[in-house]
């Protein structure tokens, strides 16, 4: 594919090409259908939140009900970053692509902290309780990105390439790190970089829960950011190219699991031997986890490039509006789980107003429910949020407000 001579420019480093060839084409449907599975499969363990049900165990159902689950971040954080690059394209500046990364990062980080903070919980504890979740670390992550779409792609996905792979180094050091940090453990710029846990915000705010850290996801975004070069190319070359990288992916997080040298912090062992296999690390999400998770999305993406359909045109539509979507669809379980409550037990259990989803309180004995109604309350949960998604999605299409795009 030939590239205008002032991209070949920004491409080798030239500071004075500021500016791509705008192209602004029509959108890809095989990453909005990726992105609309990743957004569906996300219903399922935010349902779980509420249903009592512990992440991962005991039994094999419950525990594929959260493996399931693992496809959504590491799919939401690369196609955000394949989503910058062709939106980078559309505006055809690189200047203007970096004021709208940072200015969203923050709006992202702003939510986390206020709207979203308060649809997990349904209560205005915030000087006990802040999470920093997945919208906290995308919008860290775009306003680092914001810097770094200035610096040559091939730099860029070396860069986070380079971040996937070598993060578990500091598994080998453990030791060693944790005698430099003594007692008092990393300080709080390490945890939201790395390590994770509460920081405390001054001498008398609110703890701070970081649970999703910036790297390796900001690894996964630049990754995702100079993949959009692939999503430029004509449909059957793409398709190829992630087949290719999907079936590489997959198999090389079989052989690193198999020789449980490296790539996750916790090896495996033992019986259930398939689900030790699987149970990678996701809080710092490990190499191992994002092998096993990315893999199948490229292979997906690339079979999607050929479905068409009323259901591929109905998960598209979620696809289309992932942060709509996000925002609405926590509100909406969170309700549904009051309204179960209500049912069962004639009242509203005060538990569904705890600090949810990272420190929740003890779980009320006999409150827990049974998988199958988990399974019937998201199905219930995803057919309500349809609508107005497809509605908003219909109102992105027609009109033309900036303020949309932050949505």
């Amino acid at each position: 594919m030939a590239v205008p001579a002032v991209e070949r420019r920004a491409a080798t480093g030239d500071k004075a090409a500021v500016r791509w060839t705008p192209r602004a084409g029509a959108r890809v449907g095989s990453i909005d259908f990726v992105r609309g599975v990743v957004m569906i499969l996300m219903a399922i363990d935010h349902v779980r939140v509420y249903s009592g049900l512990p992440a991962g165990g005991p039994s094999p159902g419950i525990f594929f009900t959260r493996w399931i689950t693992h496809f959504v971040a590491p799919g939401f954080v690369f196609l955000a970053g394949t989503a910058a690059f062709l939106h980078g394209r559309k505006l055809g500046d690189l200047a203007a692509l970096s004021k709208f990364l940072f200015v969203r990062g923050a709006w992202l980080v702003l939510l986390e902290l206020t709207v979203i903070r308060f649809a997990w919980t349904f209560n205005f504890d915030y000087a006990n309780y802040l999470l920093a979740g997945v919208i906290w670390m995308i919008g860290c992550c775009m306003m680092l990105m914001a810097a770094a779409v200035h610096v040559p792609l091939a730099t860029m996905a070396a860069f986070g390439v380079g971040i996937i792979a070598l993060h578990n180094v500091s598994d080998l050091a453990s030791g060693p790190l944790n005698a430099l940090f003594g007692e008092s453990g990393p300080n709080w710029l390490l945890k939201i970089l790395y390590f994770g846990g509460a920081v405390q915000l001054g001498s008398t705010g609110p703890p701070l829960l970081v649970l999703f850290v910036i790297v390796p996801w900001i690894g996964v975004m630049m990754a995702g950011y100079a993949f959009g070069r692939v999503m430029e190319m004509p449909a059957e070359r793409r398709r190829a190219i992630s087949l290719q990288l999907g079936i590489a992916l997959t198999v090389l997080f079989v052989v690193l699991r198999a020789f449980n040298v490296y790539g996750d912090p916790r090896p495996w062992s033992g019986s259930p031997w398939l689900l030790r296999f699987l149970n990678t690390t996701k809080y710092p999400a490990s190499l191992s986890f994002l092998l096993m998770t990315l893999g199948p999305m490229f292979i997906l993406l690339a079979y999607a490039e050929r479905w068409r359909g009323k259901l591929v045109d109905i998960v598209t539509t979620f696809g289309r509006v992932p942060m709509f979507y996000y925002l609405l669809h926590v509100p909406v379980i969170h309700l549904a789980a009051c309204v179960v409550s209500l049912v069962r037990e004639g009242r509203v259990n005060p538990w569904l107003f705890g600090n949810h989803p990272m420190a929740p309180p003890a779980i009320p004995e006999g409150y827990t429910w049974s998988l199958g109604l988990l399974y019937v309350v998201f199905a219930i949960c995803v057919i309500v949020l349809y609508f107005p998604c497809r509605w908003f999605a219909r109102v992105r299409a027609t009109r033309r407000s900036a303020w949309l795009s932050y949505i």
